[in-house]
Parts: structure tokens; C-alpha cells; sequence
């Protein structure tokens, strides 16, 4: 009988994401100067500044390379960020040698085929409920929120509720003024 996603919580001590379809919903507007607009969920980024401020690592891995979105996740706090990496794998496994991080303490969450190779490297691969089916099929928790709608809150909030570290209501005033 295969463990439970939820036994692997009081584990991990890494996040990873992908951007586009999990921190976004995985729309791109492009404008008629040829922007790329992306939207990201508050409530992700509330999760995201919280795990940092709980002494979680944290690591962004994107094939896209939007600058706006660098500026986004630089502005929550986040350091390791990985944008316009087509070989996530390597990317991975460089961070956590160099950070003296376990595969085994890692979350990874991500929607498409270019992070199938990597999710198979960590301890709980995860993906929100709009993956695609063979990302569905690898990862051993599926989100009940899509891409960019909370996903990443969902799984944050679970890690850190397990934990004992999901103490919004007597840290709130010191944290977020």
C-alpha cells in the first residue's frame, strides 16, 4: 500500500515552482508591443512570503524568462529564482548541492511535460488540478485549485498546518505591517 501525500508533509523543508500554469493560470496576453502579461494570485503570494518568513527554502524553475514576473517573486522575497531553464533537472539538482538540500525534504509542484523528468526527483512531486494527465499521473498530490487560482497556497498551507508553523492570526501584525 503506497504512503499517503500527507505522511511526507512534516518532511519537507524545499519548495519548488514552476511559473507559468501553476504560479499563473497559464494565460499569456500579449499586447501590440508584444508584451507578455502574466496574473498571479494573491493569496499564492501571501503563502510564498510566509514559507520564507517560516525559514522554508524556496525556488522558482521556469522555462518562461518574463521580467515582470522576476520582479513579482524578488519583491515576495524569493532569491533562487531559475527563468528561461529548459533543463530543470540540472537546475534541481545544482540548487539543492549547493543549498545541502535532500531530494527527500523537496515539494515540487508543476503542470506540463517539461517538468516530468524533474518532479521525478524529488520526494513529492505535486500539481494543480488543470495538469496534464501524465503530470496528474506522476504526482502523488493533485491541488483541488488550478494553475494561478491557489494551488500554490493549497500545498503551502497544508506544509506549514503539519508543521506547526501556519500561525497567521498571532504573527500577522508583526510580519505584514
Amino acid at each position: 500500500m503506497s504512503k499517503s501525500y500527507k505522511e511526507y508533509l512534516h518532511q519537507i523543508t524545499t519548495f519548488v515552482f514552476d511559473v507559468d500554469g501553476v504560479l499563473t493560470d497559464g494565460t499569456i496576453t500579449i499586447t501590440t508591443d508584444g508584451e507578455m502579461h502574466r496574473t498571479m494570485h494573491t493569496k499564492d503570494g501571501f503563502a510564498l512570503k510566509e514559507a520564507l518568513l517560516q525559514g522554508f527554502n524556496m525556488c522558482i524553475i521556469s522555462g518562461g524568462s518574463n521580467q515582470g514576473v522576476r520582479k513579482r517573486l524578488v519583491g515576495l522575497g524569493i532569491k533562487d529564482i531559475h527563468l528561461g531553464i529548459h533543463e530543470k533537472t540540472k537546475t534541481l539538482k545544482s540548487y539543492l548541492e549547493q543549498n545541502n538540500i535532500k531530494p527527500q525534504e523537496v515539494l515540487y509542484m508543476g503542470d506540463d511535460l517539461p517538468d516530468y523528468q524533474v518532479m521525478q526527483e524529488v520526494m513529492l512531486p505535486c500539481c494543480p488540478q488543470d495538469a496534464v494527465p501524465e503530470i496528474k499521473g506522476l504526482s502523488k498530490y493533485v491541488s483541488h485549485l488550478n494553475g494561478g487560482k491557489g494551488c500554490v497556497r493549497d500545498v503551502i498551507e497544508q506544509v506549514l498546518k503539519v508543521q506547526g508553523k501556519w500561525n497567521y492570526s498571532t504573527t500577522v501584525s508583526a510580519k505584514y505591517d
